[in-house]
C-alpha cells in the first residue's frame, strides 16, 4: 500500500486541556507538556473486524432494543462518509454511535437525570464503512440535558462517534450536534474550542434529499481523520 500524503494539522482548533469554563477540565487537565506516543507492533496488528461480527439490526437505534414498541421521539438517519485528507473513502471501518434518548436520559446507572428512561431505547450502535467510505444509521433524535458545571448549564442535543483504525488500539471519538440548535454557542465544552470552524465541523446538517418521506428526516455527518479540514476529536487533542 502506498503511504498516504501527510499534511501537517493546525494546533489552533484544538482547545486547551485546561479551560475554566469547563468545569471538570481543572482537575483532570495534565499540568506537564504532551508527549506523543509511538505504537508498537503489537499494538498495530489486531485484532480487525469483519462484518460477519455484526448483527442485522447493529446500526439500527430504532429497533435493536425493542421491547414491544418503538422508542419514543423523533425519528432520523445518521449518515455521511469516512474521509482521509484529501477526501479519499476510508472502507471497512468500524464506527459506533451512543447516545441519549429523547428526554436526554442515558441508558446508564449513573444518570440520574429526571428524564424517563425508554423501555424500547439503548442507545448504542455500529456498522462498518462500505467501499466508498459510507456509514448509516437509524435512531431517535437526542434530547438536551442539564448538568452540573455551573447554574443552568445544558448539553446540547449531541450524539458520540468512535471511529475505529485496524486495530482496538487504533481509535477516535468525537461529538457531533445538530444544525440550528440555540444550545450549541452557549455549551462551555463547545466554547473551550478555539477555531469556530473546528465548531462547525462538528455540526451535522439537515439532508432533505436522504430523508424519508412521512418517516423521518436525515443529517448527514463526514468524518475527516487527518488534515488541516479534519473532524476534531476529542481523545486526540494534541493532534493526529
Amino acid at each position: 500500500m502506498k503511504p498516504a500524503e501527510f499534511y501537517m494539522r493546525d494546533r489552533a482548533m484544538h482547545p486547551p486541556a485546561h479551560h475554566p469554563g469547563y468545569k471538570t477540565s481543572v482537575p483532570r487537565s495534565p499540568r506537564m507538556p504532551l508527549l506523543t506516543m509511538h505504537q508498537t507492533p503489537s499494538e498495530i496488528t489486531g485484532p480487525t473486524f469483519g462484518h460477519n461480527d455484526f448483527g442485522p439490526l447493529d446500526n439500527d437505534l430504532i429497533a435493536n432494543f425493542n421491547h414491544g414498541g418503538d422508542p419514543v421521539g423523533e425519528r432520523m438517519i445518521l449518515h455521511g462518509r469516512v474521509l482521509d485528507e484529501n477526501a479519499r473513502p476510508v472502507p471497512n471501518t468500524l464506527v459506533e454511535i451512543w447516545q441519549a434518548n429523547a428526554s436526554g436520559r442515558y441508558r446508564h446507572k449513573k444518570d440520574i437525570y429526571l428524564g424517563a428512561l425508554d423501555p424500547n431505547f439503548g442507545g448504542c450502535g455500529r456498522t462498518l464503512t462500505d467501499a466508498n467510505g459510507y456509514y448509516c444509521f437509524r435512531t431517535i433524535k437526542p434530547g438536551p440535558y442539564p448538568w452540573m458545571n455551573y447554574i443552568n448549564s445544558w448539553r446540547p442535543r449531541h450524539i458520540h462517534v468512535s471511529v475505529f483504525g485496524t486495530a482496538f488500539s487504533q481509535r477516535l471519538i468525537t461529538q457531533l450536534y445538530f444544525e440550528g440548535d440555540p444550545l450549541i454557542p452557549l455549551c462551555p465544552i463547545v466554547q473551550t474550542i478555539p477555531d469556530p470552524e473546528a465548531v462547525q465541523r462538528l455540526i451535522a446538517a439537515m439532508d432533505l434529499n436522504a430523508s424519508v418521506p412521512m418517516d423521518c428526516l436525515a443529517y448527514k455527518f463526514d468524518i475527516v481523520l487527518r488534515g488541516r479540514r479534519s473532524t476534531l476529536f476529542e481523545n486526540r487533542l494534541e493532534g493526529n
